[in-house]
């Protein structure tokens, strides 16, 4: 198999069309086989085709679970003895946690890129401090939402929806419940507001979506792009028609059993 150019990228990027319009960028590494010059290479094209480029850039290694805590927060409280013990103070340079992909990791580390402030959700990006900029403790999400007032996309490369995190944002405006966290910094432990829920049952979303993404191949790679305006349209309606979508069906999500808790027991809505 030919291994994946510079070149290669650039032509297929740009083939989907998207212009001058902001994007916020999923990408596995491992999907395109081999590339030449590997996670900078496709950082490199990003960059270049985009203009507004964002990559989630989350540490989840800052995260600490009390011994106590509010109730319902999907979280069985005092069990994150060794996680504890391992937690790190988040800071600006930490990498981008290994979950999210060597791709983020490496347009963070680009000369002009730069990163929000938020101890576990963090964003990186080129050119995007406007959105950066929004972020908050409480709104975590908030870059997404700017992204799609200004008509972002969301662009998955060879990965599905269960990694795109523009859904979140879209469950939080349908009113879906979020969650409390907490991360350890150098000022402290700090809560965090406002935590999602679980993205496993995310791909439900794709037939709500498929006459909107367009979608090109790179090498062994599917690459699709979604414009958030619609994207956000289709998660907040199949809430709305049904308060339980896009939960995932795994017994041991604490999250997602929470949600459930909330709309069948108390009757919470979303």
């Amino acid at each position: 198999m030919m291994s994946v150019r510079l070149r290669d990228l650039l032509l297929g990027l740009r083939e989907l069309g998207l212009g001058n319009a902001p994007v916020i960028v999923h990408a596995s590494l491992s999907a395109f086989g081999e590339v030449e010059g590997g996670a900078e290479t496709v950082a490199h094209a990003l960059s270049t085709v985009f203009y507004n480029l964002l990559v989630p850039a989350f540490t989840y290694k800052t995260m600490v679970i009390p011994l106590v805590g509010p109730p319902n927060n999907g979280i069985i409280y005092g069990s994150g003895k060794d996680q504890n013990r391992m937690a790190e103070f988040f800071t600006p340079r930490m990498p981008v946690d290994r979950l999210i992909g060597a791709i983020p990791e490496a347009v963070r580390r680009l000369p002009e890129s730069r990163r929000s402030s938020h101890p576990i959700l963090s964003f990186a990006g080129v050119r995007a401090e406007p959105f950066l900029e929004t972020q908050t403790l409480a709104e975590p999400f908030a870059p997404i939402g700017a992204l799609e007032q200004a008509g972002g996309w969301v662009v998955l490369m060879g990965v599905n929806h269960t990694v795109n995190t523009s859904i979140h944002y879209a469950e939080r405006l349908a009113g879906r419940r979020t969650f409390i966290r907490w991360a350890l910094t150098p000022h402290g432990v700090v809560e965090c507001p406002n935590f999602p829920g679980c993205s496993a049952g995310f791909e439900a979303i794709r037939p709500d979506v498929e006459r909107y993404t367009r979608s090109v191949q790179i090498g062994p790679a599917r690459i699709e792009a979604v414009p958030l305006k619609m994207l956000f349209r289709a998660v907040i309606g199949r809430l709305r028609q049904n308060p339980l979508a896009l939960l995932c069906d795994q017994e041991d999500c604490e999250r997602c059993e929470e949600i459930r808790r909330g709309i069948q027991q108390k009757g919470e809505g979303l």
